[in-house]
């Protein structure tokens, strides 16, 4: 993972909401009859709605792929209950998670809003796992073919020594921008070399399983030999971590986008390259204790494709090459772990199901499915008012491990969720607002072990020091921690305000108990009394006035106190007491390569900032938002006095256009400012 995956996530995001799903390589089990209902509710210019209901006539359907043919040209824009694509004419609706199974005589129903131009026929065909719709009940199951039956047996393996391998995995650690940097050294991203010290505090810290990402591309000589010396390092490395007993994950990795990419215009030079380096890795650690697992690319893609059909091909025959040589290569290769991940390691049904194909057909118990987690991706990043880890992201993240689940592991297939994390908290303190990143990871943790998937921390140095040996965020390390095993009470905000300007008064939050009972409050050690300081309905957790009053003090601007919330399982929720006034903003003057505005923040704190022309259209990047990215086009410096606007953000407004920018912060306070760009020259007023 580096900073390239931000740029693809906002890109999928995009394009998620500019369109309705992706294609599935292949469908499930074919369905002996049905019948499909097809109407139009509702119709507007150049716009519809479709409902769309599906009659199981034959056998019990277990995965279902609902294709037809526009005779109008509709294209599908939007979808509910289903993945629904086009594809010039051909359409294509495939089952959500829950809904994937179709009881004989059962139905199953979804939507979609689409696009007509001229006319909007409805289609005249349908086909259900390849099987046309004609309203009457098909052959009996005797009579379908021998390869309906094989898929079956193959698609559900028994769990066995891989799952519980895997099992054993839990939790895991990613040893992050190190040996997988793309310079000469794996100092080259500013980490230091690996050292023994290193590993066994990263053992201290309860990880049972260490992933390696390495990158190969630039220690390979014309011939594609590996340079001794980096193999030699990478096997000393790999030595030290499996005698410290840990699981241990190593792969191919920033050549996915180096040079693997372009295997569709050069599918013979990156597969000759490909199988060069895996040929030598299955040689070098063949006689590896089996607690070594491969892992066979990282986020693949692939540039100038022709689709998802040619992307789901080359990543087929790519994770084919690679189980072949390992296993031809014998030792403890021929039943060690292979790792094999989705297209870009996305969680989205159409990868997922690519890969599920692919499994089935290789028949290898020792097979195990890989994708990544970074969050929902406006709350990962902090961008279209994405400040919360609310309903939306959480059912994100509910979704896509569900999705994972059901096409895996409920199938016997384990799952490694080979990286996760969120893309923007570690660029700047406040652009995931600590409450609601603790809410992220105490959920992802938990959800991940009802899910049975085993979880890799995302780490390029970010959270614990690689020589200092101390977490950079020691509350979050105490929530991941918790997470492995238990669940945490946390709140709908770890920040209470208090306006210096106003008398002082009673506050509530809600308490989110997570399963676990409230059992108290604290300020250190010193026991609040409830009653008096504190009183709880329900979920409502009251500070009363006379304790507000006490815990503010002189009510100097900023934390006045810090409070903590006490539950019968996890670690405590931190709650801060803050005195605040609305900020106040100053003239400005600048260029759009340095441009700050004076800011008092008297104690509150920047949440995110919209930015809109006079007309009401939005300003700045991402101009599907008027909400801009946190970090990436303004950013709070509480120590010098002000906020900064980037030069990505000026360099998508447009010239002599005043653009109002509307500050938001945590207190619920706005604040309006008015920029204008005039060249490289820039003003600003409240």
């Amino acid at each position: 993972m580096t900073g390239r995956r931000v740029a693809a996530l906002a890109a999928a995001f995009v394009s998620v909401a500019a369109s309705a799903g992706l294609a599935i390589v292949a469908p499930a089990a074919a369905a002996p009859g049905c019948e499909v209902d097809y109407a139009v509710p509702s119709q507007w210019q150049n716009g519809f709605t479709a409902a769309v209901s599906v009659t199981n006539l034959g056998e019990r359907v277990d995965g279902w792929r609902l294709t037809w043919t526009w005779p109008s040209g509709q294209q599908v824009t939007q979808a509910w209950n289903a993945t629904v694509t086009s594809s010039g004419a051909e359409a294509t609706a495939s089952n959500a998670g829950y809904n994937a199974v179709i009881e004989p005589n059962a139905k199953v129903s979804f939507g979609f809003n689409g696009s007509w131009s001229g006319t909007n026929t409805a289609p005249r065909s349908f086909a259900l796992n390849g099987v046309t719709c004609t309203g009457e009940p098909g052959p009996s199951p005797t009579t379908t073919t021998t390869t309906t039956t094989t898929t079956t047996t193959t698609g559900n393996p028994v769990p066995g020594d891989a799952m519980a391998q895997v099992e054993a995995m839990q939790p895991g650690w990613n040893l992050g921008n190190t040996l997988d940097s793309t310079g000469s050294d794996e100092t080259s991203w500013s980490n230091p070399r690996v050292t023994e010290a290193l590993l066994d505090n990263v053992k201290a810290q309860g990880f049972k399983s260490i992933r390696i990402p390495i990158t190969w591309g630039q220690h390979q000589g014309s011939d594609h030999v590996i340079e001794a010396a980096y193999l030699n390092r990478v096997k000393e490395v790999v030595g030290w971590a499996l005698a410290d007993g840990f699981q241990v994950m190593i792969n191919i990795h920033h050549d996915s986008w180096q040079w693997i990419s372009a295997m569709p215009s050069n599918r013979t030079g990156v597969l000759t390259r490909y199988n060069a380096i895996w040929t030598q890795l299955a040689t070098a650690f063949r006689d590896s204790p089996g607690r070594l697992v491969f892992e066979s690319v990282n986020e693949p893609q692939f540039t100038g494709s022709s689709g998802d059909a040619q992307n789901a091909q080359l990543l087929h025959e790519l994770n084919a090459s690679f189980r072949d040589i390992v296993r031809r290569s014998g030792g403890n290769n021929a039943s060690r772990l292979l790792v094999l991940p989705t297209l870009h390691t996305s969680s989205e049904q159409a990868r997922l199901d690519e890969l599920a194909t692919s499994i089935r057909g290789f028949n290898d118990p020792n097979l195990v499915a890989t994708f990544h987690y970074y969050g929902y991706w406006p709350f990962s990043v902090n961008v279209a008012g994405g400040t919360r880890y609310d309903a939306t992201a959480q059912k994100d993240l509910t979704d896509s491990f569900d999705r994972v689940y059901n096409t895996f592991v409920a199938r016997g297939v384990p799952v490694v969720l080979g990286e996760y994390g969120l893309l923007g908290f570690d660029r700047h303190t406040g652009t995931i607002e600590q409450g609601e990143k603790l809410k992220f990871f105490e959920h992802l943790g938990y959800y991940a072990r009802t899910k049975k998937i085993t979880t890799m921390l995302w780490d390029n140095g970010q959270h614990l020091g690689r020589t200092s040996f101390q977490w950079s965020d020691p509350e979050l390390a105490a929530q991941i921690r918790s997470s492995w095993s238990t669940r945490s009470g946390t709140a709908s905000t770890d920040q209470v305000f208090s306006a210096r300007s106003g008398a002082v008064s009673a506050k509530t939050i809600t308490l989110n108990t997570n399963g676990t009972t409230f059992s108290g409050l604290r300020q250190g050690t010193t026991e609040l009394v409830r009653g008096s300081d504190y009183t709880v309905s329900g979920d409502q957790l009251t500070l009363t006035a006379p304790a507000m009053t006490r815990l503010s003090g002189s009510r100097a601007y900023g934390t006045n106190a810090v409070l903590t919330a006490h539950f019968s399982a996890g670690v405590p929720w931190r709650i801060n007491l803050v005195t605040h006034d609305t900020p106040v903003l100053a003239s400005a003057t600048g260029t759009t390569s340095s441009f700050s505005i004076p800011t008092t923040f008297r104690g509150d704190l920047l949440a995110t900032m919209e930015a809109k022309y006079a007309d009401g259209s939005n300003a700045g990047p991402h101009n599907w938002t008027s909400f801009k990215e946190f970090d990436r086009a303004f950013a709070p410096n509480y120590t010098t006095g002000a906020t900064t606007l980037t030069p990505e953000f000026f360099a998508e407004v447009n010239d002599n256009a005043r653009v109002t920018l509307t500050f938001h912060y945590w207190s619920g306070a706005t604040v309006t400012y008015h920029v204008t760009r005039s060249g490289s020259s820039v003003s600003g007023s409240p």
